[in-house]
């Protein structure tokens, strides 16, 4: 029999950054979570460089967005120049329609860095370096895993569930013995980190440069990476020698020899994912349920978007308000727009790196017809090409008529007005679920049914008001809902162009359910059959005032490190 030491809710192989962010979702809701690291400590090279907004947005749920910033650089262009210096297409984009800007260079291991001591602030979430997964094994009621240290015994440990975040080469994903569909590319690149950034010009810039492509892209502190690719008959000893770099960086600066280099690694693009994220209580994400190409940058993002997903699912499961079905959602949701990111990502490396001068000619000649056609150029420039996550099935309520468009969409996050001043939306519903309805209290249209539903999820009700009545309407309503401003008018505008009135949003900020104030108590009891909702009579782990506590707790400051095992 296992020692209590022994037993967690939750084990997760991999301190990446989608293991860590999956810790602190579970982590925040007080259920018991082990992550376990091979390496004795995070890895300290820069991989990924993009984050989007949806990743921020993750971010702040978890309390850490504004550690997170300090290693960001917002709103970066994207430019595509010809081998002599024409800008081919301008990606700017300026939307904010979910409180943070949509395109933003990072330092991973900064990052990383953050994630990793913002688990200090939960006693229930253990790190242990240095530990190997050797196997694991499923039943009915959990999973036994064994790990190895390096100059230990043998541990058996045991959850109720274990996630494999353990990257491209999976042994979780491998023993399961899930397919990884896709291939991989001959072509391989080599990436170059410089500090006393020599270049220093922002953003980043595709040069489409048929002769030998690269991209120079302008990270956060001072740092440059740059990526070139690899040529048929050269050798990886022969680029990162000293005068191999220095051939390299002769294209981008006049004088290689005085460049401070960090590092410089060679690795191959991958375009693969796995045929399904879950095999019982046993589910895989990020790097090791899919794989894609860097010309995007949504490796790092795609792999947040996982975590975020999982999370309330798995919170939802291990406090017994829903059944262990509702995990079957994941792939359903989630595969298909890893996939769509793919697509993108592999597409946009072909047209960026052809090194054939007939194709490329061809693409610099059709790119610059976009210029003259201002709706594509609109497209191209705001970022709209973008496969946003949309949902048709999954853990939602399918919409009729107009609810059909924002159903399984991610909510807008605007700023929104309390007695206290301006906050962003998410900040004022919590990290639980919610509806946000304009102008009416939807309290006052659910049956009792529908209030015993609402209050088992232990959600919110946020209603809105227009700005200028706020301070009129702050006292009309009830303990369970809050009235908020409107000072952007940018929730106005969204129920106006939507005609809905309300929406029942997932903690993930995904649109479940969308209505008017008398659909609320069907949207609700459908809800709850497609959240696979457990019966009453079964415990329930948290209560509001918990969830209060754990919430609270994501804002505190980080000190510390996170605790071993």
């Amino acid at each position: 029999m296992a020692d209590e030491s022994d037993r967690f809710d939750l084990i997760i192989a991999g301190a990446g950054p989608v293991g860590m962010t999956l810790a602190h979702i579970v982590g925040a809701s007080g259920l018991k979570v082990l992550v376990v690291e091979q390496l004795d400590t995070l890895i300290d090279y820069p991989r990924g460089v993009g984050m989007d907004d949806e990743c921020l947005r993750t971010f702040q749920a978890i309390g850490l967005a504004d550690k997170v910033v300090e290693h960001t650089s917002p709103h970066q262009w994207m430019e595509f120049r010809t081998a002599k210096g024409k800008t081919l297409a301008l990606i700017r984009p300026q939307a904010n329609l979910f409180g943070w800007p949509r395109r933003n260079a990072f330092i991973q291991p900064l990052v990383d860095k953050v994630l990793f001591e913002g688990l200090t602030r939960y006693p229930n979430v253990q790190i242990a370096f240095s530990t190997e997964l050797v196997s694991f094994d499923q039943d009915a009621t959990g999973v036994q895993v064994e790990l190895k240290t390096a100059d230990g015994p043998l541990r058996r440990v045991r959850c109720s569930y274990f996630v494999g975040c353990d990257g491209g080469r999976s042994l979780v994903r491998k023993s399961l013995g899930i397919s990884f569909e896709g291939q991989t590319e001959a072509t391989r690149w080599i990436v170059v980190d410089l500090e006393q950034d020599p270049v220093a010009i922002p953003n980043t810039i595709l040069v489409c440069d048929p002769s030998r492509p690269f991209v120079s892209i302008a990270l956060p502190h001072g740092v440059r990476r740059l990526e070139f690719m690899v040529m048929p008959g050269e050798t990886d000893e022969e680029l990162t020698s000293p005068k191999g770099l220095h051939g390299l960086l002769a294209r981008v600066m006049p004088d290689p020899e005085s460049a401070h280099v960090i590092r410089s690694r060679v690795y191959t693009h991958h375009a693969r994912i796995a045929e399904t994220f879950r095999k019982g209580r046993v589910l895989i994400a990020g790097d090791a349920a899919h794989l894609m190409p860097v010309w995007q940058g949504q490796g790092y993002n795609t792999g947040i978007r996982d975590a975020t997903n999982l999370g309330w699912k798995l919170v939802e499961v291990l406090k017994g308000r829903s059944s262990g079905a509702l995990l079957d959602t994941y792939t359903l949701e989630r595969r298909d727009h890893a996939k769509a990111m793919i697509w993108i990502s592999t597409t946009a490396g072909r047209i960026f790196s052809p090194t054939n001068k007939a194709l490329a000619a061809t693409r610099d000649i059709l790119f610059s017809l976009s210029n003259w056609i201002p709706p594509l150029k609109s497209y191209i420039v705001q970022m709209r090409f973008k496969p946003m996550p949309s949902y048709e099935n999954g853990a939602i309520v399918p919409g009729r008529g107009p609810a059909r468009a924002v159903v399984g969409r991610l909510f807008i996050q605007p700023q929104v007005r309390r007695p206290d001043g301006l906050a962003l939306l998410d900040d004022v519903i919590g990290n639980g679920f919610a509806i946000v309805s304009w102008a009416v209290d939807p309290w006052v249209y659910m049956s009792e049914e529908a209030r015993r539903i609402w209050q088992r999820l232990d959600a919110k009700i946020i209603v809105v008001r227009p700005d200028s009545e706020f301070g009129l309407s702050a006292g009309s309503v009830g303990d369970h809902a809050e009235i908020v401003g409107d000072p952007t008018l940018a929730l106005k505008d969204w129920f106006a162009l939507s005609r809905i009135s309300l929406v029942v949003l997932r903690p993930d900020r995904f649109v479940a359910a969308a209505g008017g104030p008398q659909d609320i108590s069907a949207l609700l009891e459908a809800l709850a059959k497609t959240l696979c909702t457990t019966p009453e009579t079964e415990p329930v782990a948290s209560s509001a005032s918990d969830r209060r506590s754990a919430l609270a707790l994501t804002r505190e400051p980080l000190e510390g490190t996170a605790g071993g095992v």
